[in-house]
C-alpha cells in the first residue's frame, strides 16, 4: 500500500504538468482551431533557454524570468504570427503540417547548438521527503503538484471570475457575435497563445528537474498531454485538466506494474476505448459542424 500511495503521488504530480501543457492545447483550439504538434518541444526548449541564461552568468531566479519572457516572445507572439496566422489562411491540415516540422526543426536546433546530451537541471523545489498519513513522500512531487494546481486555480479564475476571461471565452465561442458586441477577438486569441507559451515554461521548469533537460524529451511529453487533451475532452479546460492526471496516473501505475518497456501502451489503449465509447472525451461536448 505504501508503494501504491508514492506511485499515485508522483502520478498526480506528473499528471498536474501533463495537464498544464493539455490546457494549452485546449485552449489554442478553443480560440483559434489550432493543433500544435510542436506542444512538446514547447515544453522542452524553455529549459535550454534558461540553462543557456545560467550559463552566461545569470543567477537561476532570473534564468527563470528570462526563460519565461523569451518563451512568450517566441512560442507565443512570434509562434502566432509568423506561422499560424499566415498559415491558417491555408486550412486547419497545412498548418498541422507545419507546426509538425516546427517541432523538427526546434528539435534538431537544440541537439546543434546546445548538446545531443541529457543535462542536469537545478530545481525550485528542495529535495528530500517528508511523512504524510505514515508515508514518505517526495517533496519534490508535492512541490510539483502545489506549482501545478495553482497556475490551474489561476488560469480558471481569470476565465470565470474576470472580465477579459469572460472576452476570451467570448471570443473562443463565437468570434462572430463578440465581434459585434465589442470583443477584441484578435487580441483575446494572441493573449490565449502568450497563456500557452507561460504554461509551457512553467511546464518545462517543473518537469525538467526531474526528466533532465534533454533535445528529445519533447516526444513524449507532447504526445502525454495531446492525448490527456483528448481524453479529457478536446474543447474543455477542465476536461484536459482531468485527462493529464489520469494520464500521469495510468502512466506511472502501468511502470510499476506492467512494464517500464510498454509503459506507454497503457494510456494509448485508455485512448482507444475512450475514443470508441465517449468521442467527445470524458468532459468534452459534442460538436457538430457544417461542411
Amino acid at each position: 500500500m505504501s508503494n501504491l500511495f508514492d506511485l499515485l503521488v508522483a502520478g498526480l504530480a506528473t499528471g498536474a504538468i501533463y495537464a498544464l501543457v493539455a490546457v494549452g492545447f485546449t485552449l489554442l483550439w478553443q480560440t483559434s482551431q489550432t493543433i500544435n504538434f510542436a506542444q512538446g518541444e514547447f515544453v522542452m526548449l524553455p529549459a535550454f533557454l534558461m540553462l543557456a541564461a545560467m550559463h552566461v552568468g545569470a543567477p537561476f531566479w532570473l534564468a527563470i524570468i528570462l526563460g519565461i519572457l523569451l518563451s512568450m516572445i517566441l512560442l507565443g507572439l512570434a509562434f502566432k504570427l509568423l506561422l499560424v496566422d499566415p498559415m491558417m489562411r491555408h486550412g486547419v491540415l497545412p498548418l498541422a503540417i507545419a507546426t509538425m516540422a516546427l517541432a523538427i526543426g526546434i528539435k534538431e536546433a537544440v541537439k546543434q547548438f546546445f548538446s545531443a546530451e541529457a543535462s542536469p537541471f537545478p530545481s525550485i523545489v528542495p529535495t528530500g521527503d517528508v511523512s504524510i498519513l505514515g508515508h514518505a513522500v517526495s517533496l519534490q512531487s508535492i512541490g510539483v503538484l502545489a506549482v501545478a494546481i495553482l497556475a490551474v486555480l489561476g488560469l480558471t479564475t481569470l476565465l470565470n471570475r474576470t472580465s477579459l476571461g469572460h472576452q476570451m471565452q467570448a471570443a473562443a465561442q463565437n468570434p462572430t457575435v463578440a465581434r459585434i458586441i465589442g470583443v477584441p477577438v484578435e487580441r483575446m486569441i494572441l493573449l490565449t497563445f502568450l497563456i500557452n507559451a507561460f504554461l509551457v515554461a512553467l511546464a518545462s521548469l517543473l518537469i525538467t528537474p526531474i526528466y533532465l533537460a534533454k533535445f528529445s524529451s519533447g516526444e513524449v511529453l507532447g504526445q502525454a498531454a495531446f492525448i490527456a487533451a483528448i481524453v479529457g475532452g478536446f474543447n474543455q479546460v477542465r476536461g484536459a485538466i482531468v485527462g493529464g492526471l489520469l494520464i500521469g496516473v495510468l502512466d506511472n501505475l502501468a511502470a510499476a506494474y506492467v512494464s517500464t518497456q510498454y509503459r506507454a501502451a497503457v494510456p494509448m489503449i485508455f485512448l482507444i476505448a475512450v475514443i470508441l465509447f465517449r468521442p467527445q472525451g470524458l468532459l468534452g461536448r459534442a460538436e457538430e459542424r457544417t461542411v
